[in-house]
């Protein structure tokens, strides 16, 4: 599609064999692409919702039916397929849920606006009539909605019972809920008369093996890593945590030393050294009153 400059000559401005679509046309087309975006998680709403198996350039396989997932896995090139596609983002940024009803609303949304269209009203007029209705859906949802605390344990469990009710894991959630929200009121806290939950202070360790239900809270620090010696305990309560920024070990130096050894108790003398560096190391942690040390190496 050639633009014209000043001075006469024909500027490109998309690539040759570019199509340009405009009108009624490009709004079939834009649609078109957008419900077919909502199509594919359609069936994986609601109690009765179906998992997809996805399979990515690399061959590994993911079994989900949640829209986010499932959206962010596909590739995508339309612009208004894309723009599908950034809804489910929004969404799942700010409430973490609700992926799919909002894709497959917009969807539903599109494929009136369509007909609309076919009945020569002005995509203008749809607009606001989308937004007007809009606004109308949250007064009523004002109107019929009841006010819980933050904190509030019993209602807190139906909500996290009912994200998990078309989850693989559905026949377990009542006991994920509850560890799900005994995690979220642990780091619950109110700043400055704001409620604040930082869900980076939980994290969720997976190990094979077991069944769901060995699944447990731990209000404390879990550390992935083997303990250097089998008799140290393997669970701290009350822990006093000493953070080194530095090996336990003997620093090597820079220069290129060598020592001559002639006899095998010089060889004694220079391990007792450098067992008696480490265990000056240690009174110096133990004095502190520390009972788990993290390190380096």
């Amino acid at each position: 599609m050639p633009a014209v400059t000043t001075s006469g000559q024909p500027v490109l401005i998309l690539k040759e064999g570019s199509t340009q679509t405009r009108g009624r046309e490009a709004q079939r087309n834009n649609i078109t692409a957008a419900k077919l975006v909502a199509e594919i998680v359609r069936t994986s709403l609601g109690p009765r919702g179906m998992d997809k198996m996805l399979v990515d350039s690399l061959g590994d396989v993911t079994i989900t039916n949640d829209g986010a997932t499932i959206l962010k896995e596909i590739d995508v090139q339309h612009p208004a397929a894309k723009a599908m596609v950034e809804i489910a983002k929004a969404t799942d940024n700010e409430v973490g849920d609700g992926t799919t009803s909002a894709v497959v609303l917009a969807g539903a949304l599109l494929e009136k606006a369509e007909e609309l269209i076919d009945k020569d009203v002005h995509p203008t007029v749809i607009v606001d009539g989308y937004k007007k209705a809009a606004e109308k859906a949250k007064e009523i949802l004002d109107a019929i909605s009841i006010k819980v605390k933050p904190t509030d344990k019993k209602w807190l469990l139906k909500v996290a019972k009912t994200s998990m009710a078309t989850k693989l894991v559905s026949s377990e959630s009542e006991y994920l809920a509850s560890l799900v929200v005994d995690g979220l009121l642990s780091v619950y806290e109110e700043v400055d008369g704001k409620i604040k939950v930082d869900i980076d202070n939980v994290t969720v360790q997976k190990k094979a093996g077991g069944s769901t239900k060995d699944s447990v809270l731990i209000k404390g620090i879990v550390l992935d890593k083997e303990v250097v010696h089998s008799g140290m305990p393997k669970r701290i309560q009350d822990a006093k945590i000493a953070l080194l920024n530095c090996p336990l070990e003997i620093e090597k130096t820079e220069l290129d030393a060598k020592i001559n050894i002639n006899n095998p108790e010089q060889i004694k003398m220079f391990l007792d050294e450098e067992n008696r560096m480490l265990k000056a190391m240690v009174d110096k942690i133990k004095e502190t009153g520390a009972n788990v040390v993290v390190c380096q190496k």
